[in-house]
This record gives structure tokens, sequence and C-alpha cells, in this order.
């Protein structure tokens, strides 16, 4: 198509055009799509930035290594710190920043290698396998609980079911004991809800799990920190401690909120849609296929972290120059037509070409989430066991009356309220 950057530059006010990112992302990416395969607008602190939002424009920029995560990588550059602005307009302390923006997601090439084949046979598909009981565990206990958790027949979901599981299985997984895991959940969640408090809320949790590494260092147990502790003092390239407890922190913070939200939303889609629900209930062997297309329709991540072009990139369809800030719209990709047939349709049947996952909800390339056997096998147990133990499970409000949390990049309810 030629340089995109001299056939788009002259239009800078894609983010002002209706509908607005924040207020009807969906909406707003869908309309960027159809602009061109990237299309430029300003960020919140004014600088420029790309958003790639057709399905193939977001594969390949999600595949190229030559994009990176890590503004640092781009050779001769200093490319805005938006994250780590971010945080300080938060007011977290400067010690404490490193521990949300230097971690696994953070770091490229070499670095990134290391780390992610340090921690990637914790998260293996035998390993999920292994651990498959004791969600199932963990999930009968939070169903048998939830009428007692309700008031005049009303429960909230997300509060008592969908955010507390995963907090529960990864805390299982990496090793947090079954004492420990509601101050964890009291945690994740004001991370994820309360970013005011952010420097409140992450002192203790850095705290915890040092003491807690410290802990697995003197008394192993079969878990991700005792196995990082292990391939560690294994490795001729070890991690330090402070990486250590940065991606038993990242680890959790990550492989619980977007879990948690998936599975509100999972429930949400099925509830609202009671032709695919009566489909799934009637041939439950469709579940794992019906987790890939909720996935697809209604992920709770919409779009993908800030990219950077390392050097000048030519990707057929565009060029981007070094130093570019470049984002995928990952739920434009999710719905574009080119790729999907009705992709406005929730299919829970639906069939795909390719091999592997059609949708890109995980993302792709090097960076494609480290967790998502674990989240899909998650979100598996979780409906199937919560569909059949409750038949007649539907919203205690109408659809239209549910509140969403304008979480930016997100799509996450502000509460789930159900009759069992």
């Amino acid at each position: 198509m030629g340089n995109i950057r001299r056939n788009t530059a002259k239009n800078r006010t894609y983010q002002n055009a209706a509908p607005s990112i924040s207020t009807d992302p969906l909406a707003a990416y869908e309309h960027l799509r159809e602009q061109g395969p990237a299309c430029p607008i300003r960020s919140v602190e004014g600088s420029l930035m790309w958003i790639v939002a057709r399905y193939d424009g977001v594969r390949s920029v999600l595949g190229d290594a030559r994009f990176a995560n890590n503004p640092a990588s781009v050779p001769g550059e200093h490319a805005p710190l938006l994250q780590v602005n971010a945080m300080r307009r938060l007011g977290l302390d400067e010690e404490l920043i490193p521990y949300l923006t230097d971690t696994l997601l953070d770091s490229d090439g070499k670095d990134h290698s290391r780390l992610r084949r340090l921690v990637t046979p914790s998260f293996s598909a035998r390993r999920v396998k292994e651990l498959g009981p004791r969600i199932e565990r963990i999930t009968d206990d939070l169903i048998d609980a939830l009428p007692e958790q309700g008031t005049a027949g009303v429960t909230d979901l997300l509060e008592h079911f969908a955010y507390p599981l995963p907090i529960h299985v990864i805390g299982e997984l990496v090793g947090v004991p079954a004492v420990d895991r509601p101050a964890w959940l009291r945690w994740t969640h004001d991370l994820s809800f309360n970013q005011q408090a952010l420097g409140q809320t992450l002192r203790p949790l850095v705290d915890y799990t040092y003491d807690l590494v410290r802990r697995r260092c003197a008394e192993p147990g079969e878990d991700v920190i005792s196995d990082l502790i292990q391939a560690r003092n294994a490795d001729g390239d070890r991690l330090s401690e402070r990486e250590l407890v940065t991606m038993v922190l990242s680890l959790v913070i990550a492989g619980h909120d977007t879990t948690a939200n998936f599975i509100a939303n999972s429930i949400w889609a099925l509830l609202t849609h009671p032709d695919q629900l009566a489909l799934l209930r009637s041939d439950p062997g469709l579940m794992p296929q019906a987790v890939q297309e909720l996935l697809r329709w209604c992920g709770p991540v919409l779009v993908s972290r800030m990219r950077y072009a390392t050097e000048d990139v030519d990707l057929g369809w565009g060029t981007f120059q070094a130093g570019d800030a470049v984002t995928v719209a990952l739920s434009g990709g999710n719905y574009d037509p080119r790729a999907f047939e009705d992709p406005g349709i929730l299919d829970i049947a639906r069939q795909h070409d390719v091999r592997g996952e059609a949708h890109v909800s995980f993302g792709a390339g090097p960076h494609y989430c480290l967790g998502a056997t674990l989240a899909r096998r998650e979100a598996e147990i979780a409906l199937s066991r919560l569909l059949d133990r409750h038949p007649a499970l539907a919203l205690a409000v109408p659809a239209e009356q549910l509140q969403w949390h304008a979480v930016s990049g997100m799509r996450k309810l502000a509460e789930l309220p159900v009759r069992l």
C-alpha cells in the first residue's frame, strides 16, 4: 500500500472521531479498522502512536521481533516511557515502579528468552493437566458457598466466583499458602480496581513475596517459586532475587485479573445468548470450542501492550519508522470480517480453517500469553461446573443495566448479579 506515514499523517484526529475509544472501544476499533491498515492517534501524553486493528496486521506486528515491548530496545531512541510515567502520576514510589515495569512482558530478545525459558515448564500442558483435579475442587468449593453469599436471592458471581477462582489456582501453582490467599485476593483486587492506592497495595505485596521466596529457598515445595529457585541455581545466567520476586508478582497479577474477567464475561455472554447456552447444555463436549469462541467474542483484553519499531519495518501493507510506537487492537482483529464470517455473532460451534487458535486474544509471537493453556482450562472447568450445578442460572438484572469498568484497553464488568 506504500508508506502509511505519508498516506495517513494528514489526518491526526482519529481519536476525536465518534465513537470514542474510552466509552465505546469495540465500535471505535471497528471504525479505526476500516479507516486503514494503521491509524495514527495521540496518547494521553500527546505523543503520536499507531493503532493496527485488522486481523492480518495484528498477527504480523505481534509476530515480528523487530517490534519490541521495551522502548529501551530501540537503538539511539528515547521513546516516551508511558508506563513509567503513568506509575509516577499515580504517586508510586520510584523504588516500587520496576516491580510493575521490569517484568517478563517488558523484556525483549535474549533477555526475554532467558526469563521465559525458566518459567515455561511450570505452565506446560502436562503441568496444567496435573493441576486439573485441584482446579475442579477449588471450583466446587466456591460453587458450594454461593447460596450463602447472596442477598435476597441475588449473588455477585464476579466477587464470589470468577474473581476468587483464579487467585486460588495461580496461588496453588505458584506456591502461595492457602491461608495467605485472602490477602493476595485483596491486594490483586486493589491493583485492578483501586489504582489510586497503588503504592499502599504494592508495598505489602512486594514485601510478602520477598518473604515467601526466602521461605521457599529454605523449604522447597512443588510449586513455581521452588522451580524458579532450582532453575536459578542450576542456570549459569542466574535470576537475581529481585527478578525472581518480580517474576512471581507478574505471574500472579497477569494470571489472575484477565482470567477472572474472562470467566465473568463468558457467563454474561452465555446468559445473554440463550440459544448458545442451550446448545452448550445439550452438548457439553463443545466446551473447549465454546471457550475459544468466547475468547474471540468477549475476551477482556482489547488492545496489546505498546510495541516499538526497533528499525524501519516494511510489512507490505505499510511501513513504520524506527522508534514508532504501535499498539494492536486485539478486539479489532477478532471482529475483522476479513478473517471471520459474521464476526459479531457469538457461535460456539464456529469452525475455522486455520490450525490452532484463530483468535488473537492471547496475542501471538514471542510474547504469546504464557498462561494461555491454564486460562482456557480454568474457564472450561468453571463454566462446566457452574452450568451443571445451576441449570436455572440467570441474570438478576436486565443486561443493559450491567455496569462496565472504564479501564483503558480492558472490557471488565463491575459486578455480575445472578439468581442461582
